[in-house]
Parts: C-alpha cells; sequence; structure tokens
C-alpha cells in the first residue's frame, strides 16, 4: 500500500515538472528579447571589469551602446587598444588612434608636515572631508591621504604612500573611479601625448606667500613656467599653472625653471644642468724679440791713463820694410 503510494506520488511531480517546463518554455519564446548578435559578441570581448570609465553602467550597458552605434568603439579604458581593435573588426568600423591617458594626483604630500590638529575618525577621505576645516591639512588643496580612491580604485593602482596617493601607471586604466570619489578633486585624468610626460603635481590656488606657509613646495604662482615655455602650454589660472596638453611637447622647460621644483617629467624632477664655463680669450702671442745689434768690442785702455787707445791693425807685405 505504501509503495504504491510512493509511485503516485513520483508520478504526479513528473507530471507537474513536464507541464511546467512546457510553460515555460512557451513563455520564454512568447516574452523572449532579441539580442543583437554584435551586442553579444562586444561583450565577449569585454575584460568584464565593470569599471565604469567607458561612461556607461558597466560592461553590458557599453556593450549595447556600441552594438546601436552610440559609443565609439575605443571606449574601454580598461581594455586599450587591443579590445578597441576586436570591437572595431565586430563592427566592421576603424577602431582610430587611441590617446593613453592616466591618472594623476596633483599634489606632492608635502602639506602633510602642516596640520590644523589631528584627525581621530573613520579612515577614509570622503568622511574626513566633512568635519571642520575640510580636513586636518591646513592646505585646502592637499591629499588627506586616506585612501578613499584607493578603496575605489577595481584595478590596485593606486596606493597610499607617506599620507600621499600614489598612481602605479603599469596598473591603471584610466577608468576613473579615483577622479569621481576624491572629495578635494585633486585627482585628473591626464593624456600622454609625448614621449615624456610633464605634470604640475599640485591643486593649490592660495597666493605664493599664503601657500608657502602650509607647504613645502606648492605652486607659488610665480609664472615662470608659463614664461620660459616654448609653445605657450602654461597658462596662469587664479595663481596655479595649469598645462595645455594639446601644446605641450615635452620639452622640460618648465621644469628647470620652477623655482620649487615641483613641476615633474615622466615623474621626477629633471636636474638642472650646471652652464658650460666660456672659454677664456685666446691669450696674445708675445711679440719676437728684436734682433741685437752686435756688441762693439771693448776698447783697450792705457795703461795708466784714463783715455781709450783705439788700434789700427795693418797689413804690411811680407817683402816690405818699415
Amino acid at each position: 500500500m505504501n509503495f504504491q503510494i510512493v509511485i503516485i506520488a513520483v508520478v504526479i511531480l513528473a507530471a507537474l515538472g513536464a507541464l511546467f517546463g512546457l510553460v515555460l518554455g512557451f513563455a520564454a519564446k512568447v516574452f523572449a528579447v532579441e539580442v543583437d548578435p554584435k551586442e553579444e559578441a562586444v561583450l565577449g570581448c569585454l575584460p568584464g571589469a565593470n569599471c565604469g570609465g567607458c561612461g556607461f553602467a558597466g560592461c553590458s550597458g557599453y556593450a549595447a551602446a556600441v552594438a546601436k552605434g552610440a559609443a565609439p568603439v575605443n571606449a574601454c579604458a580598461a581594455g586599450g587598444e587591443a579590445v578597441a581593435a576586436q570591437i572595431a573588426e565586430i563592427m566592421g568600423v576603424s577602431a582610430g588612434a587611441m590617446v593613453k591617458q592616466l591618472a594623476q594626483v596633483h599634489c606632492t604630500g608635502c602639506g602633510q608636515n602642516y596640520k590644523q590638529y589631528e584627525y581621530v575618525g573613520l579612515h577614509d577621505c570622503v568622511a574626513a572631508s566633512k568635519v571642520p576645516g575640510g580636513g586636518a591639512l591646513s592646505c585646502a588643496y592637499g591629499c588627506l591621504g586616506l585612501g578613499s580612491c584607493e578603496k575605489a580604485c577595481p584595478f590596485d593602482a593606486i596606493h597610499v604612500i607617506d599620507g600621499v596617493a600614489v598612481v602605479d601607471e603599469e596598473k591603471c586604466k584610466a577608468c576613473g573611479k579615483c577622479v569621481d570619489i576624491c572629495p578635494r578633486h585633486i585627482i585628473a585624468l591626464e593624456p600622454y601625448k609625448t614621449k615624456r610626460h610633464v605634470t604640475i603635481p599640485c591643486s593649490s590656488h592660495d597666493k605664493g606667500v599664503d601657500a608657502r606657509k602650509v607647504c613645502d613646495n606648492g605652486c607659488i604662482g610665480c609664472s615662470l613656467c608659463a614664461k620660459s615655455c616654448p609653445k605657450e602650454a602654461i597658462t596662469m589660472v587664479n595663481n596655479l599653472a595649469v598645462i595645455d596638453y594639446e601644446k605641450c611637447i615635452g620639452c622640460g622647460i618648465c621644469a628647470q625653471k620652477c623655482p620649487r621644483k615641483l613641476i615633474t617629467v615622466d615623474g621626477k624632477v629633471p636636474e638642472v644642468k650646471p652652464a658650460a664655463p666660456k672659454a677664456a680669450p685666446a691669450a696674445a702671442k708675445p711679440a719676437a724679440p728684436a734682433a741685437e745689434a752686435p756688441k762693439a768690442e771693448p776698447a783697450a785702455k792705457a795703461e795708466g791713463t784714463s783715455e781709450t787707445v783705439s788700434y789700427t791693425h795693418l797689413t804690411l807685405p811680407t817683402n816690405s820694410r818699415v
């Protein structure tokens, strides 16, 4: 009796499963959403980081936009040129040239020695920026160094070292997460268009006198860099030197002229080579000494007198008599 009940229960469950399967299959066909095969192909090329650097909500959103022609094929910051080439091949278009971009922290961290107070609270820049004064630093434009950008980076490309955020250029994909999270807005994406990249790691808009009080090597707005730039690629904006990367050729002259040794070329402050000493003027050759006249033989003096007696030598013939 119990065995029959078990069999009946199994048959009923199997019948219900088959019925529900048929219903779900029918519903899947009726309510199916057609997906562009190009969208699926593009999504398969993407790295799946969902970083948002392309400006869309994740990789799927970007893939859908590319398939519709609403987004460029080279907008994936994490994938770079390799992914752009694959997507361009799928869409049948040219990928075009991609300009390398990297995040730059516009602060050297030298303001860490000047603090208004000791901050005790959540180890987060966004939280610290809400307290009076916008944080413990006396400089209103300095890095708070509490790692909000570090936590937000999906590529582990930025870390706080000695109180300031530092970007790992090998890992950075220019997704912009650190740019968005920074409460002081001192991180920016910069294009790397030249062989040598020049950057001004400072965000201070204070006047020179005030900047010196809160930072050891911040921009003082002296404008020497702007005056020395041969391409006029640097302008002063509210006491801060700003580079126009459309004009910059990476010559590094501005870095050599900066009195604060602030401007960097490829992440380093170039050494100013001392000017070569001027060659000494050639010494004039001494005049040749005049030929000395032959010295005359001293005249003989007569014995016992002070008069000079001259002798005349006569040559006499051998046969003649005197």
